[in-house]
């Protein structure tokens, strides 16, 4: 019969080499866990905090107000979105780099589907008007933005990207295109 509480030599000095080696192993993937989970934190935040700064400027509806600078295609223009007596927002064009045709003539709205308002200077375009703060989702839709360049109006949503541009969504039937502005005031 073997006694469980006696221990010789050679089993004491048995366990207690594996037990150093079982604690030195156990440190070691406590170590190795450690570094994947700090890493893991790490990038976590780094994909947090930009999306926390993205979300400050979308926090308040009031911070569309401005003056954005923009390109599509060749095309450079400076948009002003102001708030309207109805608390929604319209933005309209205030300058075009190229705002007049090879004859020198001012170039006109000539696409827009609405003809009484195809005499509208180019730089004089209402792009939106109605724009609505959504708090929920922090972000600005709930209107039509109009593209002059192609003469169409399509469903709008605009949000602040965390590098502090304005991202502006049209999309016509499920198919999207996004342009960038710069506030410049």
């Amino acid at each position: 019969m073997m006694n469980h509480g006696v221990k010789n030599a050679e089993t004491h000095a048995f366990f207690a080499g594996w037990n150093f080696f079982s604690i030195f192993a156990i440190k070691l993937i406590t170590k190795d866990k450690m570094k994947r989970i700090l890493l893991a934190m790490m990038a976590l935040m780094a994909l947090v905090c930009p999306a926390a700064a993205q979300n400050a400027l979308n926090d308040k509806a009031d911070n569309i107000v401005g003056t954005y600078s923009g390109k599509q295609g060749d095309d450079r223009f400076k948009v002003k979105i102001v708030k309207l007596t109805d608390g929604s927002y319209r933005g309209q064009v205030i300058w075009m780099e190229h705002d007049r045709d090879k004859n020198g003539n001012k170039l006109l709205d000539d696409k827009n589907p609405d003809k009484s308002l195809r005499s509208t200077p180019a730089d004089r375009i209402v792009l939106f008007s109605g724009l609505k703060y959504n708090a929920k989702k922090r972000h600005w839709s709930d209107t039509k933005i109009y593209d002059p360049q192609r003469g169409i109006q399509a469903k709008v949503t605009i949000e602040f990207t965390d590098d502090g541009r304005l991202r502006v969504k049209g999309t016509v039937l499920g198919i999207g295109e996004s342009v960038y502005w710069q506030k410049i005031q």
